[in-house]
C-alpha cells in the first residue's frame, strides 16, 4: 500500500534529494510538490524542482504548485551563502515546464480532502504554506495523517544563529501556528541528530560518485556548494536532514529512538528568533510532537545509495 504524499519545499541541495526519495521509493505516491520561500530565490527553487523531476524521468508527471513567496510577517531571508543556486550550476531547457495555476495552499487543502484522512506531508522548508492552510481551514491539521517537519534543534545549536535552525528562523510565526494546530507531527531536527547521523563524509561522497548514474551525478553536483560551505564551518561532509525527513516517513524502521516533546517556537525575541524550545516531559507541558533522537545511520546511507544507483533516462539534457 502506497502513502499519499506531498513535499513542501524550498528546493536546494538536499531538498532535491528528498524529492528523489518521494519520486523513486515504491512506498510513495507523490501527489504534488508545493513551493515555499526559503533557501534560494523563489523562481530558482521552482527550476530546481523541475530539474529534479527531469533527472528522475518524471517530468510532467508530478504537479508543482507555487506557494508563499514571503514569510507571514517578516522579510525573506535566504541561504544562498550556503547553497549557491541550490543546483550546483546545473541547467536545462525549461520550455513547457509550467507550474500549476492553483495556489499551493489551495492545493494542500484539496489534496487533503481527496486523500480522505490518508495524506502525509513532508515539510522541509519554512512552514508558511502550512500555516496559511491552517488559517484558511483550521480542521486541515486533523485531515493530515502525518506531518514530518525538518526544523529546529533539540536543545542544541542552530545553523543560522546560535539559537535557531534556518527553517524556523525564516518564518517563526508560521512554525508556531503549525505546532499549535493539532497535526500529528514528527520532527527531524538539525542538531544533534543531523550533525551526528545524517552527514555524508568524503568517503561516502566518493562512493556515490563511483555509482556514476544520472541520479548519482546529479546528487554530486547539487551538493557541491553545500559541501564546500559545510567543510568551511567544521562539518565533515554534506548534511541530509531533508532526505532523511522523507525517508523516515516512508521507512519508519530507520528511526531507532524518538520521544514525545512539547515543541514551541520563539517569535518575540530577536536574539532567539526561531528557537525551538523542545520540552522533554518534565515541565508539565502536553506533548505536541514526536522528535527523532536517533536513526539507523548506516541504514539511511544504504537507502540513499541504493536509490541513487537506479538507472533513469532524463528526457532533457542537464549537462551531467
Amino acid at each position: 500500500m502506497t502513502i499519499p504524499l506531498v513535499i513542501d519545499t524550498d528546493t536546494a541541495q538536499d531538498d532535491c534529494v528528498a524529492i528523489l526519495v518521494g519520486l523513486l521509493t515504491p512506498e510513495a505516491d507523490l501527489r504534488g510538490i508545493t513551493m515555499v520561500a526559503g533557501n534560494v530565490g523563489f523562481d530558482r527553487q521552482v527550476r530546481n524542482a523541475f530539474m529534479t523531476l527531469n533527472v528522475a524521468d518524471r517530468l510532467g508527471e508530478v504537479p508543482i504548485y507555487l506557494g508563499n513567496r514571503q514569510p507571514l510577517v517578516r522579510p525573506w531571508v535566504s541561504a544562498e551563502n550556503v547553497h549557491g543556486d541550490g543546483a550546483g550550476g546545473l541547467d536545462m531547457d525549461f520550455s513547457g515546464c509550467e507550474p500549476e495555476a492553483e495556489h499551493a495552499v489551495d492545493a494542500l487543502l484539496r489534496m487533503a480532502d481527496e486523500a480522505a484522512g490518508e495524506l502525509s506531508i513532508v515539510a522541509i522548508g519554512p512552514l508558511t504554506n502550512l500555516a496559511m492552510a491552517v488559517r484558511k481551514r483550521p480542521e486541515f491539521a486533523s485531515q493530515v495523517k502525518h506531518l514530518v517537519v525538518m526544523g529546529g534543534s533539540n536543545n542544541a545549536r542552530g545553523n543560522i544563529t546560535a539559537a535557531a535552525e534556518f527553517n524556523f528562523y525564516v518564518d517563526p510565526e508560521a512554525a508556531k501556528i503549525v505546532f499549535d494546530a493539532g497535526f500529528t507531527i514528527t520532527v527531524v531536527p538539525w542538531a544533534p541528530l543531523t550533525l551526528q547521523q545524517a552527514v555524508f563524509g568524503r568517503d561516502v561522497l566518493e562512493q556515490i560518485a563511483g555509482i556514476d548514474t544520472p541520479l548519482a551525478r546529479f546528487f554530486t553536483r547539487v551538493c557541491s556548494a553545500t559541501l564546500a560551505f559545510d567543510e568551511s564551518v567544521g562539518i565533515p561532509g554534506t548534511t541530509h536532514p531533508d532526505s532523511l525527513s522523507a525517508a523516515v516517513l516512508l521507512r519508519p524502521e530507520l528511526i531507532t529512538r524518538s520521544a514525545q516533546y512539547n515543541v514551541d517556537i520563539e517569535t518575540g525575541s530577536e536574539l532567539t528568533r526561531g528557537y525551538a524550545a523542545m520540552s522533554w516531559g518534565v515541565h508539565g507541558l502536553a506533548p505536541n510532537a514526536t522528535v527523532v533522537e536517533e536513526i539507523d545511520a548506516a541504514g539511511f546511507q544504504k537507502f540513499l545509495l541504493d536509490l541513487l544507483a537506479r538507472t533513469t533516462t532524463p528526457p532533457r539534457d542537464l549537462g551531467l
